[in-house]
């Protein structure tokens, strides 16, 4: 799990969350949480909300995001912010990488230790 500062690469595995909803927990500490997600093009993560604050920002590709009762394509470069308690869901309308942030972090996103001890 890197020196506590550092997270490597490889110690941040992509994770198939859903069918196309692909997901890396990078840095994390105890009030924030950084994630990858790559989507691949129609893939859909539904309706939901949680507690917890996310901000994104849209590296490339395009994103059908609900947040409330608007929808709005996001392209590379947008970025958004839902607060904790709105529901939101997405739809990549082509395969799209989104870089988000929790607060506080989200415990079933949270990164599972490598199995040789580190």
């Amino acid at each position: 799990m890197g020196d506590g500062y550092y997270i490597p690469a490889a110690e941040a595995p992509q994770i198939e969350m859903r069918a196309g909803v692909h997901r890396r927990t990078m840095g994390t500490t105890d009030e924030v949480m950084l994630c990858e997600f790559f989507l691949l093009a129609g893939a859909e993560v539904p309706l939901h909300s949680h507690p917890n604050d996310q901000v994104g920002y849209v590296v490339y590709g395009r994103l059908a995001l609900t947040i409330g009762d608007q929808t709005r394509v996001m392209q590379p470069g947008d970025s958004y912010a839902i607060p904790g308690g709105v529901v939101h869901a997405a739809r990549a309308e082509v395969d799209t990488l989104v870089v988000e942030v929790f607060s506080p972090p989200r415990d079933e996103f949270r990164r599972v230790p490598i199995a040789d001890g580190h």
